[in-house]
């Protein structure tokens, strides 16, 4: 039997980071630098909070830009293992509608029998969990990896992937 990787959505295969620089923009007229919002999440910058009300609006998630090399390493990990995108898709009125056709249009390889829409991850039972959250990796039973994300760089208490290589870096060591 093979083993399971439950894999989170947003930061993770799709990057939330440049819709909100380009809604940051929008709202200020100017152009935040990493440095600007290294360390926490954009919308948490002082006089910013109202750009998360975005994430309410109908299309937020349906246009987000690939994570880079996250289409070809999913393909790579669904050779060895059962991998299913799982994704809180409830705290926002339209994030389920936008999410499952954006996986639709950007990976249609992987069946809707696969997609795990939720809202308390603790819930799955699957062997590794990739996710950009702390708090989702620390009431998962398996092996939690923490995707690298503006929010998340001072963390130290789960092993740690930077991108899509790294990622499948470690499940090649997984295997030996």
């Amino acid at each position: 039997m093979r083993k399971s990787i439950a894999l989170d959505m947003d930061e993770v295969i799709a990057n939330v980071t440049p819709k909100f620089l380009d809604i940051y923009e929008k709202h200020y007229g100017k152009r935040l630098s990493k440095a600007d919002y290294w360390g926490k999440k954009i919308y948490q910058i002082e006089g910013a909070m109202n750009i998360r009300e975005t994430l309410h609006e109908k299309g937020f998630f349906r246009d987000l830009p690939i994570m880079e090399g996250s289409q070809e390493g999913v393909r790579k990990l669904m050779e060895d293992y059962e991998v299913y995108i799982t994704t809180a898709a409830q705290e926002f009125k339209y994030s389920l509608e936008d999410k499952y056709d954006w996986l639709q249009e950007h990976f249609p390889f992987i069946h809707w029998k696969q997609f795990v829409f939720c809202g308390d991850k603790s819930i799955l039972g699957m062997d590794y969990m990739i996710d950009d959250h702390v708090h989702n990796l620390q009431t998962f039973r398996g092996k939690g990896l923490l995707f690298s994300a503006s929010h998340n760089i001072h963390e130290t208490e789960f092993t740690r992937v930077n991108n899509w290589a790294e990622v499948l870096a470690f499940f090649a060591n997984e295997k030996t």
